[in-house]
């Protein structure tokens, strides 16, 4: 399989790991669709993709923009979810039931609702791919929300691949990656954190957006996979 001539939906597809995903589906000849809640993100995203490009404002907080977007773009071949605000850290002792829901409300019921809206426009043959985070697999303290979300979504990945088969679903486990992400850290605690992998990561660096991008991609072409956990973590987890 190739991705020329594919239709490939990237939701938080302007900035990150979502945006090096949607210029590398781009550049192999997929038409790409990408929507973010930021109207200045999507248009940049746009001027900087080549090939056929759409942009979309969405709001993947709420239901009904959701079933909105996915009824007017017709059918599609991939769909990529990448999309999530800043990391939640912060202690259980402190942390509100207000924040912590808010913080599953685009990493785990957007994906919800995406792929409820969205898994019926997939043409046959076509994928959904998402993302979780080596959080499940290497917890830390204050990220309690983030563990839980990303075993949440790797959960759902693995039942829906049975739910919706033959549709394809899979997901990225993505480690340290430098991207806009971390942008809500003060700058000399983000760059000691990069110092920090690049001594103790089996690889010797943070990850780029680009190296994610690979997963992704891989997944989007490989028909042969479903219900599968690709971890891109520069080691961390058997490290």
């Amino acid at each position: 399989m190739d991705l020329a001539n594919k239709r490939v939906v990237v939701l938080g597809g302007t900035s990150g790991i979502g945006f090096a995903v949607a210029r590398k589906a781009a550049d192999q000849g997929a038409a790409i669709v990408v929507a973010s809640s930021k109207e200045d993100n999507v248009n940049r995203a746009k001027k900087l993709l080549s090939g056929t490009v759409e942009g979309v404002t969405l709001d993947l907080s709420s239901e009904e923009s959701i079933k909105s977007f996915f009824g007017r773009i017709g059918e599609f071949d991939h769909l990529v979810y990448t999309a999530g605000e800043s990391l939640l850290t912060e202690p259980l002792a402190t942390l509100s039931l207000e924040r912590a829901r808010k913080f599953f409300d685009i990493r785990f019921w957007g994906v919800f609702l995406a792929l409820k809206y969205g898994a019926p426009s997939i043409r046959r043959g076509g994928s959904i791919v998402l993302t979780s985070g080596v959080a499940s697999r290497r917890p830390a303290k204050g990220r309690s929300m983030v563990s839980s979300v990303c075993g949440a979504t790797e959960a759902l990945t693995r039942s829906l691949a049975v739910e919706l088969a033959p549709l394809r679903v899979n997901l990225v486990c993505p480690g340290l990656v430098k991207t806009d992400l971390w942008d809500g850290m003060a700058t000399d605690v983000r760059e000691a954190m990069f110092r920090r992998a690049e001594q103790n990561l089996l690889v010797g660096r943070a990850g780029e957006a680009e190296d994610l991008a690979e997963a992704y991609v891989y997944l989007m072409k490989n028909g042969f996979s479903t219900g599968q956990i690709v971890v891109a973590d520069g080691g961390v987890s058997v490290g």
